[in-house]
């Protein structure tokens, strides 16, 4: 078993993974930046270090934090999420320096980080694909003609990217000229990559991701699937799991196209592989090689703690499960509760948190590192908590996020917490009955009004009496 984990990451995912360790008698090692010497990360491991003054490079680099490892004794790193989690060059030298990387093998990385060799390993292990370019595209006049032949509207995507960017719609030749070369710049910024790839664009599908487990025993098991349908521009706001859209075929089918892929390129440890229905239709998307946001969510309705299952299966350990134990019980619903303010094009809110109480009673579960006095620092994502909820059916799960949404209380910033009240209250939504346009295609959930709580009112008495009186 593991001995000593160091945490490249920060914020909520880090509190997770030492709250796992600390279950498991593993040894923590958090790290941080001067932006985040005050996070919740750093107070609760068993040990702290810097990686200097600026705010990202330091989580940026990878030999530093592989070092860093080394000299504190760390058998092991997890990546968590975002940052470096799903960098080849930072799983090799972990195995390079005889570190463990909690994530599958540095080529695994590589491979499914790359969008067109994952499409080319998945055409090969029979796992449906969408139409388009068999490999990078040359130039702009092959990427018309493919477009042409398959039809459009087509995506133009960044064969190295990901979280939603390096991605543009074309409706038309003339919108495909244009998009194509800001594509290629965003996909060179972003990723340090050139490289581009064209496929059918599928209107208004339902985005379906499969949780899957793999040991190193060439055990593979899948956890059921999540709806991450509800999203902004490629972003998610709400996940759910399991999804109340799919019949109980489909299900079976999504889950086990999942292990399918998770053997076809060898992966071990936590995965997810994405796909996108429209129909009865489904299409591989991609495969996530790292644990994800929304972890949470699957957790609850399956029992199942996937960052333990993480660091047993890291140690040499097999799945403590066959795919025949795994049942799910209930809806769960996540709420990525983020920093920005929906009436304003969701414009990034940070700041001084001046009063957070968090939600609780039956089926409901927080994952945060935030406080009051907490200061969001502007120069990371703008999540600053997700809320789950769980019920044993969907429309008592959904009542449910709308109770522990109107308990909540975050004072100092704007967030989406009134705005994915409103989504909760849309009839559609209560149906089940939505995909990837529900977001674009229902704008007048924004005309909410906000209405201020009296305990807001109470609060900017109490503290308006403190600051008069000197306290």
């Amino acid at each position: 078993m593991l001995k000593k984990v160091l945490i490249a990451n920060r914020g909520e995912i880090a509190v997770r993974i030492i709250r796992a360790c600390a279950e498991m008698g593993i040894r923590s090692v958090a790290v941080y930046t001067d932006a985040d010497k005050y996070s919740l990360h750093v107070k609760r491991a068993d040990e702290a270090h810097s990686l200097g003054d600026d705010p990202v490079a330091g989580y940026l680099d990878p030999l530093r934090i592989v070092n860093l490892a080394l000299q504190t004794g760390c058998d092991a790193i997890h990546p968590g999420y975002g940052f470096l989690s799903e960098n080849a060059r930072f799983a090799e030298l972990c195995e390079q320096y005889g570190v463990t990387f909690i994530g599958p093998k540095s080529s695994v990385i590589q491979q499914m980080g790359d969008k067109t060799a994952a499409r080319d390993s998945m055409r090969a292990a029979g796992v449906p694909i969408t139409p388009g370019s068999d490999g990078n595209l040359a130039n702009l006049d092959e990427a018309i003609a493919l477009a042409t032949e398959i039809g459009y509207p087509v995506m133009i995507k960044a064969t190295s990217g990901g979280g939603g960017r390096g991605i543009r719609r074309c409706d038309s030749e003339a919108e495909l000229r244009q998009q194509f070369p800001r594509v290629i710049s965003e996909a060179t910024k972003a990723f340090g990559s050139a490289d581009v790839f064209l496929e059918k664009c599928i209107v208004n599908p339902r985005h379906i991701e499969v949780q899957i487990l793999a040991d190193s025993q060439g055990n593979v098991i899948h956890l059921y699937e999540r709806d991450c349908s509800i999203q902004r521009r490629n972003q998610k706001l709400i996940e759910i799991a399991p999804s109340p859209q799919l019949t109980p075929e489909q299900r079976d089918y999504v889950g086990e196209l999942a292990v399918k892929a998770a053997k076809a390129v060898g992966y071990e440890n936590a995965g997810t592989v994405e796909f996108l229905l429209t129909g009865n239709q489904v299409y591989f998307m991609e495969m996530n090689t790292r644990i994800q946001v929304e972890h949470t969510i699957t957790e609850q309705i399956t029992g199942v703690d996937i960052v333990r299952e993480q660091l047993r299966i890291a140690s040499g350990l097999s799945l403590s499960y066959r795919q025949q134990d795994i049942q799910y019980r209930g809806f769960a619903l996540q709420f990525r509760i983020n920093a920005e303010d929906p009436k304003n094009d969701f414009l990034p809110s940070f700041g001084r948190i001046t009063h957070y109480y968090a939600p609780g009673g039956p089926g409901v579960r927080i994952d945060t590192a935030i406080y009051t006095g907490y200061q969001i620092p502007p120069h990371f994502d703008s999540m600053c908590l997700k809320l789950v909820v769980w019920a044993l059916n969907w429309e008592d799960a959904v009542d449910r996020g709308q109770r522990a949404l109107d308990d909540m209380r975050l004072h100092g910033i704007k967030t989406t917490a009134t705005y994915y009240q409103q989504i909760l209250n849309h009839p559609d939504f209560r149906q089940g009955h939505f995909d990837t346009s529900f977001v674009a295609g229902h704008p007048e959930l924004l005309n909410y009004s906000e209405k201020r709580h009296p305990s807001a009112v109470a609060l900017a008495i109490a503290t308006a009496l403190a600051a008069h009186a000197g306290w």
